[in-house]
């Protein structure tokens, strides 16, 4: 290797280990292409302005002399920021370094000669994929106003309204879903342009020789054939002859038929990215939401839990892999997305910082291996993360233990915290947990009000719970979605409602027999 291409690799390297460089490199990747950046939206704003000033002043200017100034800003200042614009994507689009040093070290791994020219050929080739693409094409020519002494070219100030596709979602959106049915619109457009071609042919050829017919040129029978197919019909050029008209007819029941098909792609292109363009939309609001509760699994207590963070006004998300949970979710008014917790995708996509953004994740599916999952994956993205997570068995403590819970919530306890907030009778709560944890015979249990009990049962006071020794904690009305603690005895029972009450396992289940047989 000699010293030039040796200087040439060291150099590479250089770039490669420098903070400087690639802190700057990253930001104008940010800037330019990373729509996620805070800052770039301030940057779309700013080159949006710069377009829609450069094409006001091409409008203005058909009629009316431009002021010199304004003329000398639009040819030059735009234009050379739209220059640099370009240079800068130009570098990002590709690393050369990487391409030298993935050279420099094959190279030494085969015992071979550092290959300068393929290097050359290849940071071409990467560059010129770039320079060939669409988008690089549309900036290109938003420059060539520049040369503003060839008047021709300031129809180039045009193409600059395309690089709105650039600076705008909704814009990259539309083209997402035109560019999923690609292949059906080239099939249309090949369809149509075969109509338009026979179409035009055959009224020439009807309609040319007849000195009536205001059809006298191909190119007049090409511009009668689109505005005919595409079902316009302006009147100016029509078909005078009978076979003309018979072959207007023809044309006219085609174009009814590119008409409908164009219709139907669209609709079905929408449709089917319709969810996709949902998630985006969701994904985007919950990355601006900080102080996250992050409710993974949506069933029975899940609900209740958001139900409580909602109406204390906090942010709530909720990922769940059934699709029916999702829409329950989202018929709440929470931000739900069909992700799976368990799955290490769910939270790249879910694209949030879980150390910055996000409050507590809690794991409420009602299935402990579940949450064991879901504590593992997130503990393996954020060791420092607060975790909270349901337990429905106690033998599986240990599991969620293990797998980086901070805080284990039994099933019967999660009742009790659920009545803790609502009451905001702390103390209460903690005696009734002391009892709890010194005698483990005692329990927290939800009995539900059925429609044989309703109907034999009428009032708090018939209950007889002191009979059974059952402590009535208190009272879940289904009507008014509302907790009532230590309810008063005249308190009306309904068919739904839920008992919350405290006592000897065997007690307990003495007592529910008690109701159920009354």
């Amino acid at each position: 290797m000699n010293s030039f291409t040796r200087y040439i690799v060291d150099f590479a390297y250089f770039l490669k280990t420098s903070n400087r460089y690639q802190k700057r490199r990253r930001f104008f990747f940010n800037v330019l292409e990373n729509d996620e950046y805070y800052y770039k939206k301030y940057f779309d704003i700013f080159m949006m302005l710069l377009i829609f000033s450069s094409v006001s002043t091409l409008i203005y200017g058909v009629k009316n002399d431009v002021p010199e100034a304004l003329d000398a800003f639009n040819s030059y200042i735009i234009s050379f920021i739209f220059f640099v614009e370009y240079i800068f994507r130009l570098w990002i689009s590709s690393s050369v370094s990487k391409v030298i040093i993935h050279q420099d070290e094959y190279s030494d791994l085969l015992g071979r000669d550092f290959d300068m020219v393929f290097v050359i050929k290849r940071v071409f080739h990467d560059k010129l994929q770039y320079v060939l693409s669409p988008k690089a094409i549309i900036d290109f020519l938003a420059i060539m106003p520049f040369f503003h002494e060839l008047r021709l070219l300031r129809v180039f100030i045009l193409f600059r309204v395309f690089k709105l596709f650039r600076y705008t979602r909704s814009f990259q959106t539309f083209s997402s879903v035109l560019v999923s049915k690609r292949f059906e619109f080239f099939t249309l457009g090949m369809f149509a342009s075969i109509v338009i071609f026979v179409s035009s042919v055959l009224i020439y050829m009807m309609e040319a020789t007849n000195p009536a017919s205001p059809i006298d040129t191909l190119y007049e029978a090409f511009y009668w054939s689109i505005v005919t197919i595409s079902t316009v019909g302006y009147g100016d050029v029509v078909a005078v002859s009978p076979e003309g008209q018979f072959v207007a007819i023809l044309v006219i029941f085609a174009g009814i038929a590119v008409l409908a098909f164009t219709t139907s792609l669209f609709v079905s292109a929408f449709t089917e990215k319709i969810e996709d363009i949902k998630e985006s939309k969701t994904i985007q609001d919950i990355m601006k939401l900080n102080q996250i509760y992050l409710i993974c699994g949506y069933e029975n207590i899940a609900k209740e839990v958001a139900k409580k963070l909602l109406r204390d006004n906090l942010n709530v998300v909720v990922i769940d892999s059934l699709p029916e949970r999702i829409e329950n979710a989202k018929r709440d008014s929470l931000n739900a997305l069909h992700y799976n917790p368990g799955s290490m995708e769910s939270y790249k996509k879910l694209n949030i910082n879980l150390s910055t953004q996000v409050k507590a994740i809690l794991c409420l599916q009602e299935d402990d291996v579940a949450n064991v999952y879901t504590a593992l994956t997130v503990r393996s993205i954020d060791k420092d993360v607060k975790i909270m997570s349901l337990l429905m068995n106690k033998v599986h403590r240990n599991k969620l233990t293990n797998s980086g819970v901070n805080e284990i919530l039994y099933d019967k306890e999660f009742v009790g915290l659920i009545a803790r907030e609502y009451v905001g009778q702390p103390v209460a709560f903690e005696a009734i947990y002391t009892i709890r944890s010194e005698y483990t015979n005692i329990i927290m249990h939800e009995i539900v009000v059925t429609e044989r009990i309703s109907q034999t049962i009428s009032t708090l006071k018939e209950l007889q719970n002191v009979k059974y020794r059952v402590v009535l904690l208190g009272l879940y009305k289904k009507k008014n979605k509302r907790f009532f603690f230590n309810p008063i005895e005249s308190t009306l029972l309904e068919t739904g409602d839920y008992l919350l009450v405290i006592g000897n396992y065997m007690f307990i289940k003495e007592f529910a027999k008690f109701l159920s047989t009354k």
